[in-house]
């Protein structure tokens, strides 16, 4: 299946690494970018003196508008000069409403890009963003590093190109194979893919073979693919997988999306988190 609807969902001015990798992996893939501008209310109006809360709620969703208004009009002026096909559509969210809201967009789109949204250069509400994409829109997710020095994902990105180099970060989940499976248009057009198993245990059900069968899957789709098994030698698996993709030079890590319950995530942390906070390469994410 190919991309043929991409969605990109901008919650702040300068965002324009994001919009421009959007745009050009649009035209990479023939495919229609769909750009969502939100205007976030952060307020809580419960905490105002008594009385207030009307004035306060009223003022608040008229900044929103504005700032809604003001993003939609940078994002068509930014994407006239990019050449792919694109709509831009606003809305104004509550935060508390934010991700039903996103996942209402997202469950329609083939792919959703988005900036990294961890770390003090993540756009506001950039997490809720995240997962409301993934789990309540159930749509994949490609997650771009910040580029140096930039605040909010500004600055222009490098233009998006097919990506020679693949990781697939495989633990034999079903978050990990649905994000091959979703990401076979990528992978059948990179030079190399690499499928990376971090200290596998050999009780497992892929036994003294991890990997063997998800790489048998790929070749059979004309993917040139490999497998590597790694030793756990640095404490994190994140660590593991984000120093092999410096070492080889990849330029994409495939991964499955929380195999963790997101709760024990959040208060531990994981593999999922910890590579959406320190990955220095664009992330592919589904569940």
């Amino acid at each position: 299946m190919a991309y043929k609807t991409i969605l990109t969902i901008l919650t702040q001015a300068g965002q324009t690494a994001q919009l421009d990798a959007a745009a050009a992996l649009a035209r990479s893939e023939d495919a229609h970018l769909e750009a969502f501008c939100i205007g976030v209310d952060h307020t809580q109006t419960g905490y105002y003196y008594a009385g207030a809360s009307a004035y306060v709620f009223q003022d608040a969703i008229d900044r929103a508008l504005e700032a809604a208004e003001a993003l939609q009009g940078e994002t068509r002026a930014r994407l006239e000069q990019q050449g792919a096909r694109w709509s831009v559509e606003g809305a104004v969210a509550q935060i508390g409403g934010l991700a039903a809201l996103v996942a209402r967009e997202a469950r329609f789109a083939d792919l959703v890009v988005l900036g990294q949204p961890h770390g003090d250069k993540a756009a506001a509400s950039a997490d809720t963003v995240l997962e409301a994409a993934l789990f309540d829109g159930n749509a994949p997710v490609l997650v771009l590093p910040h580029p140096a020095g930039a605040a909010g994902g500004g600055d222009a990105a490098p233009d998006w190109t097919p990506r020679r180099r693949v990781m697939i970060a495989w633990n034999q989940s079903d978050e990990a194979l649905a994000a091959v499976r979703r990401a076979m248009p990528i992978l059948k057009a990179a030079e190399q893919v690499e499928v990376v198993v971090v200290d596998p245990s050999p009780r497992s059900v892929e036994g003294s073979s991890p990997g063997a069968a998800l790489c048998r899957m790929l070749t059979r789709h004309g993917v040139r693919a490999e497998v590597v098994v790694l030793a756990r030698t640095l404490p994190a698996i994140s660590e593991v997988l984000n120093q092999r993709a410096a070492d080889t030079g990849a330029d994409l890590i495939v991964m499955g999306a929380y195999s963790h319950s997101r709760l024990r995530e959040a208060i531990m942390g994981g593999a999922t988190r910890h590579m959406l906070e320190r990955a220095a390469v664009p992330l592919f994410m589904a569940r």
